[in-house]
């Protein structure tokens, strides 16, 4: 019997010579040629070749503590071996970026994939009116190397240097090094409070050099500023004021 359409042709993989490469906006390729990677757990979707994987946990003893205390952290893979590593995560946008002796801080619930040679830690975020929702936290990438990040819908990269720019907590992504933030409340005034609010009374407001990472959809969640719902620590209790 013979198949016929394009099925296979339109949806062939896309040979590259890149270590993190997109085979589609939602299809991560990994080239373990150039070594080990950290990945989402849970997040392999194929792979060709030999590919093994660890289970990392929360990486290590003092990042499983801070998880414990922030209610934040990112569980992560060790993925190593030869071949093509196909990664994904529900469905979400992937975004690829490559940094050479950078930073960026990202809510844990977008790290989908980074190399070995990239640190990574939970940090607290420094903002004064962070005081009032418990602790800010998020997860540090830091060093050389490719990491790619999720997002729900197609994002939008602000440049924070240009003009005073405010986001909803629920739908950053990530800032880059330079980037500072603070915690804003915009009540709407006292009407808007009598008649139930705007919906926006938590705002990231950020200043400084660099660039803030948005998703056109507000449900950020597990990171630095999570949705309300779960059980969560301190770090927690943006998302439960925001929910």
């Amino acid at each position: 019997m013979t198949i016929h359409g394009s099925l296979f042709t339109d949806f062939k993989e896309k040979d590259s010579q890149d270590p993190f490469s997109l085979q589609n906006k939602k299809l991560l390729r990994i080239d373990m040629r150039y070594g080990p990677v950290q990945a989402k757990t849970g997040s392999m979707v194929a792979y060709q070749g030999d590919v093994r994987f660890a289970n990392k946990g929360s990486g290590g003893l003092g990042k499983m503590f801070k998880a414990a205390v922030t209610g934040e952290g990112v569980k992560m893979m060790e993925c190593s071996g030869t071949g093509e590593l196909f990664v994904a995560d529900e469905a979400a946008e992937v975004q690829v970026m490559y940094l050479e002796n950078d930073m960026v801080s990202v809510n844990g619930n977008n790290v989908l994939a980074f190399s070995s040679s990239i640190q990574w830690d939970i940090h607290r975020i420094q903002a004064r009116g962070a005081a009032m929702t418990g602790g800010l936290y998020n997860v540090s990438l830091r060093g050389t190397g490719y990491v790619a990040v999720t997002t729900k819908g197609d994002p939008i990269a602000l440049d924070v240097a240009s003009s005073p720019t405010f986001a909803d907590a629920q739908a950053v992504v990530l800032w880059t090094s330079g980037v500072s933030m603070d915690v804003r409340v915009d009540t709407g005034g006292l009407g808007s409070m009598i008649r139930g609010g705007t919906g926006e009374l938590l705002q990231m407001a950020f200043g400084g050099q660099g660039y803030v990472l948005v998703q056109p959809c507000e449900n950020v969640v597990d990171g630095g500023h999570q949705s309300g719902g779960n059980q969560q620590g301190p770090g927690g209790m943006l998302g439960q004021l925001l929910s």
